[in-house]
């Protein structure tokens, strides 16, 4: 007697709202320019509301993403794991973890219980998905052709953020474990990216906005030092912001070339650079009065919120022309053993 199996496939279809993890990225400008303005209200007389504003603001986006996100992950597995799986895609997804660190940040000052859990798992999170991710990118499958900028964000911005959310809680020297962990990371990387970009052929247009994560390494690591070294511009804060400076100056030179293209929200990889160049030249700024950092503080501060604030506009635009909130039609197999 014979035992006979039978697969019957039965496809539905669906749709979803397709908000990538990318999209988490919009999280990343507002809630650091945020953090500028919350610093700026404790050296100049501003007010500090609307750095709080623009903390809530972040949050709220941080906090509906979130909420979507896990959806997706428990009704349409299959959609996470394709862009866990996606050789560029797949970096992106370490901005969930990322991002909860940066509204743990955020809640600090007003909800500490509520900004150590977040933390803790963030960070947990980070450090489980970065080792999955990027030590699986050791044997060697890894297409060079998706060797980009986004590759800095598992193990290099998140890092970085985890000593700056260390720095807000008072967790000195595992905020300098984080430190050690992203600087090294970010050296290493950083010549394997820039070899890719200047030899290994022109970049699709799409991609290219991945580029402004390229801002963000030396800039984001200055304000994670000083997050955790009691806010000294040390020597070597100054020459991370150095560095941020001259690749701040590439970005407008490439900024043509990168800009061929509609807006949309793929261009939010610039704006944890720009967030962060607003507070670390206000921090070296009122730490050496009357030199070049002061002088540079104020403009560059100014500079980095018209720029948010014109994605922030952009972003608004494209969610009330029904360009940003997309659904995307999903087929569902299952399986029936008989």
């Amino acid at each position: 007697m014979s035992k006979t199996i039978a697969w019957q496939s039965a496809s539905e279809s669906s749709s979803i709202l397709n908000l990538p993890a990318g999209y988490f990225g919009m999280v990343l400008g507002t809630i650091g320019i945020g953090f500028s303005w919350r610093y700026a209200a404790t050296i100049w007389p501003v007010s500090p509301w609307p750095g709080e504003g623009l903390i809530a603001l972040a949050t709220l986006i941080w906090f509906l993403l979130a909420v979507a996100f896990i959806w997706r992950l428990i009704a349409h597995p299959q959609t996470v794991k394709a862009e866990i799986l996606h050789p560029l895609m797949s970096s992106y997804v370490s901005l969930f973890p990322a991002t909860t660190m940066l509204v743990s940040i955020g809640l600090a000052p007003w909800v500490r219980p509520l900004s150590v859990g977040l933390f803790s798992i963030g960070a947990v999170s980070q450090l489980l998905y970065a080792a999955w991710q990027n030590a699986g990118l050791w044997r060697g499958k890894h297409p060079h052709e998706a060797t980009t900028p986004g590759l800095y964000l598992p193990t290099v911005a998140n890092n970085f953020i985890s000593t700056m959310a260390c720095g807000a809680l008072g967790f000195h020297d595992l905020g300098i474990l984080f430190l050690g962990a992203g600087v090294l990371s970010w050296l290493s990387l950083e010549p394997a990216i820039l070899h890719r970009l200047r030899s290994a052929g022109e970049m699709p247009t799409p991609v290219r906005t991945s580029l402004g994560i390229q801002m963000a390494p030396a800039l984001v690591a200055c304000s994670a030092l000083l997050s955790v070294n009691g806010g000294e511009a040390d020597m070597f804060a100054k020459m991370l912001f150095g560095y941020g400076l001259l690749q701040a100056l590439f970005m407008i030179r490439l900024a043509p070339w990168y800009m061929a293209q509609p807006f949309n929200p793929t261009f939010w990889s610039f704006s944890f650079g720009l967030s962060a160049l607003a507070t670390t030249a206000l921090h070296l700024g009122h730490a050496v009065p009357g030199g070049i950092f002061d002088f540079l503080a104020l403009p560059l501060f100014v500079c980095s919120n018209v720029l948010i604030g014109l994605l922030l506009i952009r972003t608004l635009i494209l969610l009330c022309q029904g360009k940003l909130l997309i659904r995307t039609s999903v087929s569902h197999t299952s399986k029936e053993s008989l």
